[in-house]
């Protein structure tokens, strides 16, 4: 049996820095728009400010994940170590962005036929300004977006608060120019929509991981038959394919050998199929002689 293992690359680790900056931004820009929003009496403002409260408590909680999941367990007792934290964080966001598109959709349609004041000049400062932060946070973590779903999840947080910027906008030009603060709830409700949806595919997303499926873009009968045709190996079984956090993919899989077969030359070769046509580092293998009936009724 062989495993090969490599951590070194961790991708909620190498990001650590694109949270915490975008942290700092979204963080301070939060007080500034709730404040924006309680005296202008935007619901718009006031619906972004819900998304940046989200968004940060998300970024503290992505942060706080990125630095548990890479921390030894002293118990022991955590085989895998922390690094599904990350996940759980990522969940917590969608969570957390549900809660806030609930909120906006129900203060919406409470406003609907209800005439308010509503200060069109502090939601287009607030708009701009607001749209401003939410780019520089976006390049910031778009880089780690695509490696780490715990990042993602903070990502999407961040595009959905951008846009909710540019509906702030929108808003306020809307009730500038016709004078009718209805433009207000509409576009906050069209932005709880649009949050909700993303909110939903990344939650799918935490879910598969969760679930232990495949790994996207690993097909499992493709990796069975890539590991059946390693030179020595007859039958291939008990194999297994999930993420254990975002950028390590682990497998399992028990490969009966020929009679005669060298079983180190069994494992290098499938270990670097393994590792090289599907990117999977640590992939645990066990090499059985053929007849030997070692893992009879075992297969699921």
């Amino acid at each position: 049996m062989a495993h090969t293992h490599d951590h070194h690359g961790h991708s909620g680790t190498v990001h650590r820095w694109r949270l915490q900056v975008a942290l700092a931004l979204v963080g301070s820009f939060f007080v500034v728009e709730l404040v924006a929003g309680l005296w202008s009496s935007s619901l718009s403002v006031l619906s972004d400010a819900g998304h940046m409260a989200a968004d940060t408590v998300g970024l503290v909680v992505a942060l706080s994940a990125s630095h548990w999941a890479t921390r030894p367990d002293p118990t022991g007792r955590r085989t895998y170590g922390r690094y599904r934290v990350e996940i759980f964080a990522a969940g917590l966001s969608v969570l957390l962005m549900i809660a806030v598109c609930g909120y906006v959709l129900v203060s919406a349609v409470q406003r609907l036929g209800t005439a308010v004041e509503v200060h069109a000049g502090v939601m287009l400062v607030i708009g701009v300004v607001g749209l401003a932060v939410n780019v520089v946070a976006l390049l910031l973590l778009r880089g780690g977006s695509q490696e780490n779903l715990n990042v993602k999840g903070a990502y999407l947080e961040v595009l959905a608060d951008a846009l909710g910027s540019v509906g702030v906008l929108l808003a306020g030009l809307l009730t500038w120019w016709t004078g009718a603060s209805l433009w207000d709830a509409v576009v906050a409700a069209a932005l709880a929509v649009f949050v909700g949806v993303r909110a939903v595919l990344l939650g799918r997303e935490v879910l598969r991981v969760l679930g232990q499926a495949a790994p996207n873009g690993i097909d499992p009968a493709h990796a069975r038959e890539r590991l059946a045709g390693v030179r020595g190996v007859v039958e291939v079984h008990d194999l297994h394919l999930w993420t254990l956090t975002s950028g390590m993919n682990v497998a399992t899989a028990h490969l009966v050998s020929a009679t005669g077969a060298d079983p180190a030359g069994v494992l290098k070769d499938a270990s670097a199929v393994m590792r090289d046509e599907f990117g999977i580092d640590h992939a645990t293998l066990q090499v059985e002689p053929s007849g030997s009936g070692a893992c009879q009724g075992t297969e699921w």
